[in-house]
């Protein structure tokens, strides 16, 4: 495939910046490049733009560099605060990405940040919270704090749950219930109650015939 040397008169990325000389497919500087104005041919009287090309990229990049700073300074201060699933055993379903983290900076915090400027040893599989580098630019390097929720939580059971089926019942249990009560008595005094009730019918029949027997007296005199 014949290639082709362009000037850069725009910012491409994986390919250059403004005033960067670079070969590429003929087919794309003629069919990409040039139409959306990406980039001129390499001819003696394009190469006089140079020096304004220069300039330009100078600028760009000192404005961009300007935004990421700032933009470091304050995501430093935040808490990136992500939900997500889990099981009862308090495990992730799947794992938070380096594309989870820069989707929720954009619907939290309103900042667009390229997933590949968030470098992650590992996608996150843990609750918690830990700090995760952010690359914004070459000479702005800063971290995140991520802290990783579940959005399902565990119910911690209530002290009322918690305590037993039996707890407040009397100790008697119902047979106890049953032998307290007002004008009841129960063992010994109970039963010497009931033998001495014959005693005292006998010693009243007694008594009786006792006061009978001075009157026949009486009588016979």
């Amino acid at each position: 495939m014949p290639k082709t040397e362009v000037i850069l008169t725009h910012n491409v990325v994986g390919l250059g910046g403004e005033s960067d000389q670079v070969k590429v497919a003929a087919g794309y500087a003629r069919n990409y490049l040039y139409p959306q104005g990406l980039a001129i041919p390499l001819t003696g009287a394009n190469k006089r733009r140079l020096e304004s090309l220069r300039q330009r990229r100078a600028e760009r990049e000192a404005r961009e560099l300007n935004t990421m700073t700032q933009l470091g300074s304050t995501l430093s201060k935040l808490t990136l605060l992500i939900h997500v699933k889990t099981g009862e055993d308090g495990k992730l379903f799947g794992s938070v990405t380096a594309g989870t983290i820069a989707d929720e900076l954009r619907h939290q915090f309103d900042a667009a940040i390229d997933k590949r400027k968030i470098h992650l040893a590992h996608p996150i599989k843990s609750l918690g919270e830990q700090e995760v580098e952010l690359r914004l630019h070459a000479d702005v390097i800063t971290t995140l704090k991520v802290r990783v929720e579940s959005s399902n939580p565990q119910p911690v059971p209530t002290a009322q749950e918690a305590a037993p089926a039996d707890a407040g019942r009397p100790a008697g249990g119902r047979g106890g219930a049953r032998g307290s009560g007002p004008g009841k008595e129960s063992g010994p005094a109970a039963k010497s109650g009931a033998k001495d009730a014959p005693a005292a019918k006998s010693e009243g029949k007694k008594e009786k015939a006792t006061a009978e027997r001075p009157d026949k007296k009486a009588k016979s005199q």
